[in-house]
């Protein structure tokens, strides 16, 4: 069984930075691509970005770019997501989900993706 472990979360002034990590357990880490999405308060969850298994590739919404980095050490079985200059409607609780393969023919889609961790929050101030 896969567990999946966010943490990082908090509050945030408008314009500042969090790193969010992602403690995977399991041996087989990294040979799955790994994505971040978040859910707002009142809204969908919605795909933040993702990463290969290998890390050298990444893909992010359209919003996120250029604002948001993924990464991964695969040594450590864990996942990261840089968010900076952070704005008041990033705030939501922060997911990360690990694909059913390693490949990601859809990143943005739910259904790539077979494990799930339990969220960490996130509240951007004005």
């Amino acid at each position: 069984q896969v567990q999946l472990v966010e943490s990082g979360g908090g509050l945030v002034q408008a314009g500042g930075s969090l790193r969010l990590s992602c403690a995977a357990s399991g041996r087989t880490f990294s040979a799955y691509a790994m994505a971040w999405f978040r859910r707002a308060p009142g809204k969908e969850r919605e795909f933040v970005g993702s990463i290969s298994w290998r890390g050298s590739t990444t893909y992010f919404s359209d919003s996120m770019k250029g604002r948001f980095t993924i990464s991964r050490d695969n040594a450590k079985n864990t996942l990261y997501l840089q968010m900076n200059s952070l704005k008041p409607e990033d705030t939501a609780v922060y997911y990360c989900a690990r694909a059913r393969s390693s490949v990601l023919r859809t990143p943005a889609s739910e259904g790539e993706y077979d494990y799930w961790g339990q969220g960490t929050q996130v509240t951007v101030t004005s």
